[in-house]
């Protein structure tokens, strides 16, 4: 197991460099850095001008060069005036004013220096530890609420396989799956938080929860992520209950005598919830970044907002951020779905 984590440990490293190497050069191809030159210099300045802003500030160098000064491996070059001072460069943004014996050589992310935001003014680490935070608290409780709920679902509906108990669950599970949340969310806001049928029991933005999270600002959007996950892990441990309840192991199980709650309990839930736990694992990242269409239908500054707010304001450093965090997370939950596959069922091993 060690010498299995270690190499996967080394294959996660590899694709996370090559996915960022991916998005860094998407984000960094010259039309995306002369539209940022214009957003932060002026939409009026001349081509000359331009180029000159991409030079000044750290952008006018080879796309590999300018990758390894993003990573930390290579000095970052600083730009100076006639009079010595530091007028640009990449380690002089977002820290204005510096002398030129002040600025470091390395700002990468080896240096925890994850560039500096265009479009909040602010360290790329600090909006983007504030955004994580959010979403975090977003996932957290939808989290709670999705999983229980999907699993009674799950193996409700799979302990009688072909009864009408499961195909009732079976049709709701189909349901919410093939509603997205821009579906349910508009539903869940016109009926409970809109006077249009007189339920204005929540309330239908959830930016207040920045101050403090409520029943009444937040559970739409934990209803609405929540919802539209519980459908597909409530499948899954459908189909692996209702295969396992046909094993041999079960129906021995039943001959000896013992009960009907006693064989799902001790018997067949644990090896029923090998499956769906990598669908489980799987929604973490699918939280991560597909919360973007929750949080802008409920004005929730979190993880998926900074995400369009990057890619609307060009916001190359932030973009990066974003994409590097979300490789990490997809990166890391396949390592623990892998690992808690032994933990469930130790006969499995891994080669």
């Amino acid at each position: 197991m060690a010498g299995f984590i270690i190499r996967r440990l080394g294959v996660m490293a590899l694709t996370a460099l090559s996915m960022t190497f991916i998005v860094f050069l998407l984000t960094n191809l010259q039309p995306n850095l002369e539209k940022l030159a214009k957003t932060q210099a002026g939409a009026r300045i001349t081509d000359a001008e331009v180029a000159s802003w991409i030079d000044r500030n750290g952008y006018g160098a080879p796309m590999l060069t300018r990758y390894g000064e993003w990573l930390g491996v290579l000095p970052a070059p600083l730009t100076t005036d006639a009079d010595g001072r530091a007028i640009g460069g990449r380690c002089l943004r977002g820290h204005p004013g510096l002398a030129a014996e002040e600025v470091p050589r390395f700002c990468g992310v080896l240096q925890g220096d994850w560039g500096y935001s265009t479009k909040f003014r602010r360290p790329v680490t600090e909006v983007i530890a504030e955004r994580l935070q959010r979403t975090g608290l977003l996932m957290a409780w939808a989290f709670a609420t999705m999983v229980p709920l999907a699993l009674i679902v799950g193996v409700l509906a799979g302990m009688r396989e072909g009864s009408a108990l499961d195909r009732g669950l079976s049709t709701l599970s189909i349901a919410t799956t093939s509603t997205p949340e821009y579906v349910s969310g508009v539903i869940f806001v016109a009926i409970f938080a809109s006077s249009m049928v007189g339920l204005k029991w929540f309330t239908g933005s959830a930016k207040s929860a920045v101050e403090g999270a409520t029943f009444q600002n937040f559970t739409l959007p934990v209803a609405t992520v929540a919802l539209y996950g519980m459908g597909y892990i409530a499948r899954m441990t459908r189909a692996s209950m209702a295969e396992v309840m046909t094993a041999q192991y079960i129906r021995t199980a039943r001959l000896k005598g013992l009960s009907f709650r006693a064989v799902v309990l001790r018997h067949a839930l644990r090896n029923a919830l090998i499956a769906p736990f990598t669908v489980i694992m799987l929604q973490f990242p699918w939280l991560l970044t597909g919360v973007v269409i929750v949080e802008s239908l409920f004005v929730y500054p979190g993880f998926g907002d900074a995400l369009v707010q990057g890619a609307q304001n060009n916001d190359i450093d932030l973009l990066l951020a974003v994409s590097v965090v979300a490789v990490i997370v997809v990166l890391a939950t396949q390592l623990l779905s892998d690992i808690g596959y032994a933990a469930l069922n130790p006969r499995i091993r891994v080669a």
